[in-house]
């Protein structure tokens, strides 16, 4: 376990001695003794909607963390792991502005489940570390986050945690009163734009819900000298200075990486939703589409070496193109309820969704421009046939499930029963792995009483998982063109199916200790069968500059996951802790070469870096520690807190499981006073060098956001919300340690923001 640096201690010390020094020349008698201002400020109830269990009441816990409408409508326009890394115990990993995924205590990937209105989202993100997570957070009621083995109790295979995005695209209550929003927002550091537009209403009793958003952002601002890849270090000026002094020459490499921005870091969205429900006695039923297309630029691309050129000339190559990728995306969602009152069977909630996903991954002739503007559209871009043409990610799936409700007055009881069809498939030039489907089938039992002061959860799943994919035969052997086309035809593909029957369990326990005291045990048992790329990965991944091979004998993962929340909220104090420990046998993760190993087998892999998916033994534990307290300011709320996250990963043989971010410390202070609101967030990363042999060391860094928001009445019953927000205010350089691209592609600059939001 890491202890802060004196530094860090110093900052901490610093940042709240200036703090509660201005407070206390502001009003010597800020403090107050009224323990309610505590509980409205942190520990305010919350509805949760995905629990299998239905809508659980808890507490802003260890174990739970809700991301409310306001909280989301007053700050930026943000990928889904940016707009959550404000949480303790969840941190990002990216790829540029478009990819933005969530890491819950160390474990990404499938290991987090995400979720909208409670059923799994399928994209392509799972093929890719330079996917998107395909959701809309505009206008959604709010994100509900679930950390540790309390996931169980939500989907399968989550070993990490579940994600839910909840919106009222279809309404399970009647809408009361008609609400029309529409509003913009900017950026500074991409020359972002933002137009949004919703309506929901009840027409001739259906409710009826409609919203537009288009979003356009540009290449982002990076601080200087913030990218590291060698090749873009170098300038074409090089080639006339090679005599110069070293010193001269590692200048030259200064101001080379010293721009202001980063190329094809570009992002563009249009998302459509629709909705229509009926609520009666009996129920509910309603049907919603969602639609979307979006352009982003890959702002890192691994090049493969051919037999007559080395690596850099390689990526030589390909200077002056874009990197583009093109998403499309449709849902269908059929959602409802049946209520059959005091029988046996009280009720059946149920769910259907049909999505059809694809990604288009291409390159383009870069077009002359007088600034760093990418373009904007995804038809302008010009095409050619350097790569022999594009690439296709696509998935289609289909999901059912039906939630059975046999609870009593003394007992709830629910049996849930799920069935999921995916089909995955990667067709062009830079295909890495053969098409793969699923097929998920899932039998659960979920139980919830009060026993002696006690409440207690209980959930009990078997998921049949019959996985199937191939593998082409690929012996590295040198042949001439005819040859070449005579193997590529003849190519030999090796066919697998992996059919599993794995079962998981949970428990979870809590208790109010008295008024200001409340404690939760969570256990659990969670297998998890390997996904599709684990198995069937086979070649070139260029978007990582790895050839990856994946490995179709890998065996089920198997969790034992405990985790212990403590909660204190009264007398101007609140607080957490939660600790953790998480034994996974047969973890799988992606092991590099080494560098030696690197050089002896690079003919073999066109001078990419040879990666293996492996696995053995690992064991994560770590904590999260809030306290936090409130004092009455100027008639307002003035809420300080301090938290701080950790997690430690290493393999039962010895050596750190690789990707881990690293620990980190949160302070916050928040005022609030009638329709004002204002948050400052000072995250403080500290440096990760508890690495895999094959990682480097990633520095820390401290970032420092900043969020004002402002409700106004104007005539007619229109409410204006205004905000404000900033983030990197300290241009610091920023990087994610978990990022297979964290040297090329650092985290955003220095940042403003604005934000106008008109509800009739």
């Amino acid at each position: 376990m890491k202890i802060m640096s004196l530094g860090a201690i110093s900052r901490s010390l610093f940042f709240f001695g200036s703090i509660i020094a201005l407070l206390m020349t502001v009003s010597p008698h800020a403090m107050t003794d009224e323990t309610e201002l505590a509980e409205e400020a942190s520990i305010e109830e919350t509805i949760v909607t995905a629990s299998l269990l239905g809508n659980l009441d808890v507490a802003t816990s260890g174990t739970v963390e809700v991301l409310g409408k306001d909280a989301l409508t007053d700050s930026a326009t943000l990928g889904l792991g940016d707009a959550l890394d404000r949480f303790l115990g969840l941190s990002v990993t990216d790829f540029g502005a478009a990819v933005s995924r969530p890491t819950i205590r160390g474990l990404t990937g499938d290991r987090v489940k995400v979720l909208t209105n409670g059923v799994v989202n399928r994209d392509v993100s799972g093929l890719g570390a330079d996917h998107e997570i395909d959701v809309d957070l505009f206008n959604v009621e709010q994100i509900e986050v679930i950390r540790g083995p309390a996931s169980l109790l939500y989907t399968n295979g989550a070993i990490g945690g579940i994600i839910n995005i909840v919106d009222n695209t279809i309404a399970q209550t009647d809408l009361t009163e008609s609400e029309t929003s529409v509003g913009i927002e900017t950026q500074s550091v991409n020359d972002g734009e933002v137009k949004f537009f919703s309506h929901q209403s009840n027409i001739a009793g259906f409710n009826v819900f409609a919203s537009y958003r288009d979003a356009k952002f540009k290449n982002f601002e990076i601080p200087a000298g913030a990218v590291l890849h060698a090749e873009d270090m170098h300038s074409e000026d090089e080639d006339e200075h090679e005599d110069e002094h070293e010193d001269e020459h590692e200048d030259e490499e200064h101001h080379e990486s010293a721009v202001g921005y980063l190329d094809n870091s570009d992002y563009s969205k249009e998302t459509k939703r629709f909705g229509i429900s009926r609520v009666e006695d009996w129920g509910h039923v309603g049907l919603s589409y969602t639609q979307s297309e979006g352009t982003y630029g890959v702002p890192f691309h691994g090049e493969e070496a051919h037999e007559d050129e080395d690596e850099d000339e390689a990526h030589d190559e390909h200077e002056g193109e874009r990197i583009f990728a093109f998403t499309e995306a449709e849902n269908m969602n059929l959602e409802g309820s049946f209520d059959f009152g005091d029988g046996l069977l009280k009720g059946i909630t149920y769910r259907f969704r049909d999505s059809d996903y694809t990604l288009t991954e291409d390159h383009a002739e870069e077009e002359a421009h007088d600034d760093h503007d990418a373009d904007e559209e995804h038809e302008e871009e010009e095409e050619h046939d350097a790569h022999g043409g594009p690439t296709f990610f696509t998935n289609e799936a289909q999901e059912f499930s039906a939630v059975l409700d046999f609870s009593n007055d003394v007992l709830v009881q629910k049996v849930a029963i799920e069935f999921a069809s995916e089909e995955t498939s990667i067709v062009g030039d830079e295909a890495f792995m053969s098409p793969a489907s699923s097929d998920e089938f899932t039998l659960g039992y979920f139980a919830s009483r009060e026993i002696g002061g006690f409440d207690v959860d209980f959930g009990v799943r078997n998921d049949w998982i019959d996985r199937s994919g191939s593998v082409t035969e690929d012996e590295h052997e040198e042949h001439d063109e005819e040859e070449e086309a005579e193997h590529e035809e003849e190519a030999e593909l090796e066919y697998f199916n992996l059919d599993e029957s794995v079962t998981s369990f949970g428990l979870q326990i809590s208790r109010q200790l008295d008024n200001n005291f409340s404690s939760t045990l969570n256990l659990s048992s969670v297998e998890k069968t390997p996904a599709a790329v684990e198995l069937f990965m086979n070649g070139a991944h260029l978007a990582t500059a790895r050839y990856e091979i994946g490995n179709p004998n890998l065996e089920t993962e198997h969790s034992k996951n405990a985790e212990l929340t403590l909660n204190y909220a009264g007398d101007n104090l609140f607080g957490s802790i939660t600790v953790f420990n998480n034994n996974i046998d047969n973890y799988i993760y992606l092991q590099d070469e080494t560098e030696d190993e690197h050089e002896e087998h690079d003919d073999d892999h066109a001078g990419l870096t040879l990666a293996n998916y492996m696995q053995q033994d690992a064991e994560l534990t770590g904590f999260e520690f809030e306290i936090g307290t409130v004092f009455t300011i100027a008639e307002g709320d003035l809420t300080l807190s301090y938290g701080r996250d950790s997690v430690s990963a290493e393999f039962s043989n010895g050596g750190n499981v690789p990707r881990i971010n690293p620990n980190r410390n949160l302070y916050r202070a928040g005022y609030q006073r009638g329709s004002f609101d204002l948050e400052v967030l000072l995250k403080d990363v500290e440096k990760q060098s508890d690495t895999a042999s094959y990682e480097d060391t990633t520095a820390g860094y401290s970032m420092l956001n900043v969020t004002a928001s402002n409700y106004f009445d104007l005539p007619a019953g229109v409410r204006l919300n205004v905000s404000v927000f900033s983030r990197n205010l300290l241009d610091e350089v920023a990087r994610n340690h978990s990022s297979f691209v964290k040297n090329e592609v650092p985290l955003p600059g220095k940042s403003y923001g604005l934000k106008f939001n008109a509800v009739f």
